[in-house]
Parts: C-alpha cells; structure tokens; sequence
C-alpha cells in the first residue's frame, strides 16, 4: 500500500509536487562573490535534489542587498546576473522534483556590525538579554521604504521564474521583517500598519500580491507564516488563523507553519515557552487546531526526523511536511523512507542552559553539516556545537570584508 507521502499534491496554480516530503529552507550562509550562489550551493542542492524530495526550498534569499541577515547571505535584486541564479535551479529540479526561492527580508535581525540599514516596523530591538548586541538597532520604516520593500519582493520573485525557479515562498516567520510587522510587541505603529491585526498583516498581504501579479498564473507562490511566536502577548495561532483566511484570496498555493523567532527559538525545540517542548512535530498540536479551519493547504515543519511521525502529520490534514534538520544530516531520508528506512543518526539538540546561545550553535552546527555535504562528504552530527560556532564566527570574519568591499563597489555603503 503507497503512503500518503509518495502521493502528488496538486496546488491551485496547477503546479504538481510529485510527493508530500519538502526539504524546508535552511540559511546556508554559502553566497559566493557578490553575494551570489556559487558550486557550493549548486552541488549542496544536486545531493539533496537526488535524495528523493517532491520539493526543495531555498534557504532564505535577501530581496534587498543592504539588508542581510549575516554576511554570506545571497542577494537576488534587479541588478544580480541570473545566470548563477538559473544554474543553482538546474540543481534543484535535478532530481525531478520541484524548486523554490524562499524571500526574505531581515528587517531588525541584521547581525551587528553589518553594513547596511536595520530596519523594522518601529526602533524596537531584539531583547536576547545579554545577547542583545549582537543585533543591531532598527530605524522605523517610513511609508515610503514599506512601499519600496513590497516593490522589491515582487521584483526578487519576477527573477526567480526568469531564473527557472518553479516558485517562491514568502518568510513571515522567525521574527523577520514580515513576521515583526505582524508581532504587536515588535510592531508599535500607530498608522495604517499597526494596531489591530487587519493593520499589521497589511504588509505582508500587499507583498503577497504584488508577488502574484509579478509572476505567471502557473507560478507557484507559498507564505512561511508562525503558527505562534510563543511569547506572551505576541502573534498567536487564532492570529495565524486570521491571516491564513486574509491570505485565501489572494492566489497562495500553500502555507507553511513553523514557530518562534530568536527571541524564542521555538523552531530550533528550544522555546521559551514550554507547550511546545517536543521531541518531534513541535507545533503539530497548533497546526491539528489550524488545519479545521484553513481554506489553504498547510506544510508544517519542525523537528520530523521519522517517517512514523511524518505520517501522523499528514493523517491531522496537513498537506505536507518539510523537513531542515533531518535532510542535513540524511539528504537521502526520503528515499530511505520510500524503501522503508530510517536514517542511520541524527543530530540530538543543544541543551545548553543559555537558550539564545544554544541556538545559535545549533544553527551552526546545522550549517557546518550542510557544508559538508556541498563537499561530497557525509554529515557529522556528533561534532560539537561549541566547535561549529567559533568556526563559523572565524569564517564570517571574512564573508563581512568581502561583503563590505562588494557593497561599497555596488550600491554605495550605507544607501537606503
């Protein structure tokens, strides 16, 4: 008997995934010169395009060269060569599944000492405590650079199908920019963009469809929306649940949920709120609550490594399941599944106490592994995550000069 998750999922754009498995998006911190994909990326794709997934989707694409989340973040603006952007799609459709370009814009989650601007809903920062300087300090957006942001998302996506990309997915999740306009603790705003939830989603709705309107009918288009940021008073699931129905109308093939933002790292297992401490499927629950209600298709990611638990997803009414972790450590898992295996090791969390510290050395450790693969080799998930930060910060010492160097030869450091 077939499972489920080898079965097509047809989405409303017409656009088929050949299964229900997609790897979800990972930051790979692997831009090349001038912030653009380069072999690593194209050979880190090709291993996973291989492994047996209906859908990859990208790690997260900056919209706007000023405004990177950390120095080796690739950057797809109306200026970038879309040669290295149509080789890097060649890759992901390798293995006859689907590829799509996940956009984004960091928004306040700009690492300090970035060039650039730090921009948010309102001047509130990222409260990591201790922590907190390692963001910078945001600058409110005006109406005018909110309008120049939604143009530029439109014009990331309209290059991506040039590209050869089978669609976008646009992140409102983590605490990024879209995510912080949607948050009433990060967004203070007293105009047309805040206040009550039909305010604050307002930017990511007006994103949303000047996506739609930049690419063909057959393109698909996805959002990466939190089924809860898990932080009192902030964006909850009956919010979720709201956006979701503002979103139906508006030509989205798929939502994807996911949780937490670096404040609390809910899609890492480490929130700081405990309802979503779990092993695996960490917000299964929210999405078994939102799934009876949505007019769209869901994906739901965070912490699935078995196909037992994969299954479960699916049988609540979920459409799909992604997967980050798990596919960084086995690129094959789902081939393995079809034949009925499990991956051979996976990557225990980090448990130290520092929740903000612990998280960032799993997403390095995370990275470090997704390297490794890129290189033809097999991931190590028993190396130490103290290890992988400290190597990453030495690594991005030197993705910062270059990037530095290549702003202030392209745009004019600084610019806006």
């Amino acid at each position: 008997m077939t499972s489920e998750l080898f079965s097509p999922l047809h989405l409303r754009s017409g656009h088929v995934l050949k299964n229900r498995i997609a790897k979800a998006a990972m930051e790979e911190n692997m831009a090349g010169d001038g912030q653009l994909p380069d072999r690593r990326l194209l050979s880190l794709y090709r291993r996973w395009a291989a492994g047996g997934a209906g859908l990859l989707i990208t790690g997260n694409v900056m919209v706007h060269a000023e405004a990177l989340t950390g120095p080796g973040g690739v950057v797809l603006d109306e200026n970038a060569p879309l040669r290295p952007f149509r080789e890097w799609a060649e890759a992901g459709r390798s293995g006859g599944g689907a590829v799509w370009m996940q956009i984004n814009h960091p928004g306040r989650q700009v690492a300090s000492g970035m060039p650039g601007v730090v921009w948010g809903p309102s001047d509130v920062g990222v409260d990591l405590g201790r922590h907190s300087g390692r963001f910078g300090r945001p600058t409110a957006m005006t109406p005018a650079r909110i309008d120049a942001t939604v143009t530029r998302f439109a014009a990331t996506a309209h290059r991506a199908e040039e590209a050869g990309f089978d669609g976008v997915e646009v992140h409102a999740a983590h605490g990024y920019l879209l995510s912080q306009f949607l948050s009433p603790l990060v967004n203070k705003r007293t105009d047309r963009w805040g206040g009550p939830l039909e305010n604050r989603a307002r930017m990511l709705l007006d994103v949303v469809r000047a996506v739609r309107a930049a690419v063909s009918p057959s393109f698909a288009v996805a959002v990466k929306l939190n089924s809860a940021d898990f932080q009192r008073g902030g964006f909850d699931a009956d919010d979720a649940r709201r956006v979701i129905g503002m979103l139906e109308p508006l030509g989205v093939d798929l939502v994807e949920l996911s949780g937490g933002s670096y404040e609390s790292p809910a899609m890492t297992g480490r929130s700081a709120d405990t309802r979503t401490q779990a092993r695996e499927a960490y917000f299964l629950d929210l999405a078994e609550d939102l799934v009876k209600t949505s007019p769209l298709p869901l994906m739901l990611t965070g912490g699935i490594t078995r196909r037992a638990t994969a299954e479960r997803v699916l049988d609540s009414g979920v459409a799909a399941v992604g997967m980050g972790t798990a596919l960084a450590v086995t690129p094959d898992l789902p081939d393995r599944w079809r034949n009925h295996r499990e991956a051979d090791r996976q990557m225990a969390p980090v448990a130290w106490s520092d929740k903000a510290l612990a998280s960032a050395a799993g997403m390095a450790r995370v990275r470090h592994q997704m390297g490794r693969i890129a290189r033809g080799n097999d991931a190590r998930p028993r190396i130490h995550p103290a290890y992988t930060l400290l190597s990453e910060q030495w690594k991005q010492r030197g993705a910062l000069r270059r990037y530095r160097a290549w702003l202030a030869a392209s745009r004019g450091a600084g610019t806006a």
